[in-house]
């Protein structure tokens, strides 16, 4: 792509995924039904943050034993057992520093939601990177989107194991790229999105191609923590061995989002959002990108053969 063409073909490019966003349904939770007035009223959830270390776990019991610190006007620190999700239990490990919220439920049910890793590790290195591609985006300026033929962004998110994981672990491979959230509820949006990496994924192998990587990254950051991916995943029998589905800082996902050219909107429990699928060659350069969720399989094969 000649770059004395950019600013048209950016131009081009903004006015189709403007049109296509303004046809889009929001995505997200289903309205309530409605509740009858005689209906009891519900006991509300109390939430707590929480941080701690993992001691144990209990598959039999789906619980996770944590050593969690003070919780200010609430708990002194103590060594508790909570209930958590399938997803959090397979990748918990004993020994582990988590934030999360802390839940007390009805019938004195204590359980943990939004796991993340909590170690200096981690943390500093999901920091490091989002810093960097704030200021990236900054210095870019009005060509802060990347077009076909330039390098694709570097980044450090988490994956569903929880493990931290950059660009530049992928490169010398092929990349395909797309943005979903776990519980958008348009069959047209996020779920055809990831039928149609599965079919990818599928084809591929069928077409001897190797050193392929397929990257899901969510929109929804604060809700998809790495067990909710992990249960994403597991409940559609999708094969991780290279397909991951990444999660972390919300300003680095923004950025990404920025970089290239996926627009996203949060309008209460609704994300309007745009959708773009991306083939990263094995240089790190973006070589192909098809918008919306109904794109053609072979047509990526294809390209992949060629790079």
């Amino acid at each position: 792509m000649q770059r004395t063409s950019s600013a048209a073909l950016r131009l081009v490019f903004a006015a189709l995924v403007a049109a296509a966003f303004l046809t889009v349904a929001g995505c997200g939770r289903p309205p309530a039904a409605t509740v009858a007035e005689t209906a009891p009223v519900q006991p509300v959830e109390k939430r707590h943050p929480l941080t701690g270390e993992v001691v144990s776990l209990n598959a039999a019991r789906k619980a996770a034993t944590v050593s969690h610190d003070k919780i200010e006007g609430f708990m002194p620190a103590m060594t508790m057992e909570f209930v958590v999700a399938k997803g959090d239990l397979a990748i918990l490990k004993p020994g582990q520093r988590i934030r999360a919220e802390l839940v007390q439920g009805a019938n004195d049910e204590w359980r943990l939601e939004k796991i993340w890793p909590d170690d200096q590790q981690t943390k500093a290195a999901l920091a490091a990177s989002a810093n960097a591609l704030t200021q990236d985006t900054a210095m870019r300026g009005k060509e802060a989107y990347r077009e076909i033929g330039e390098t694709a962004p570097d980044f450090t998110l988490l994956d569903q194991e929880g493990r931290t994981v950059s660009m530049n672990r992928f490169r010398g491979k092929q990349v395909v790229v797309n943005f979903i959230f776990t519980r958008c509820p348009i069959a047209t949006m996020c779920p055809a999105a990831t039928m149609r990496m599965l079919a990818l994924q599928k084809a591929a192998k069928e077409a001897g191609i190797a050193d392929l990587e397929l990257v899901s990254i969510s929109l929804d950051p604060e809700y998809d923590t790495p067990g909710v991916l992990k249960d994403y995943a597991a409940v559609r029998g999708i094969d991780t061995a290279n397909f991951s589905f990444l999660t972390g800082p919300d300003a680095a996902v923004r950025q990404l989002l920025a970089q290239l050219g996926v627009i996203r909107e949060f309008t209460g429990d609704t994300i309007k959002h745009s959708l773009a699928t991306l083939l990263i060659n094995p240089q790190g350069k973006i070589a192909y990108r098809a918008d919306g969720s109904v794109w053609r399989v072979g047509e990526f094969t294809e390209r992949m053969k060629k790079n």
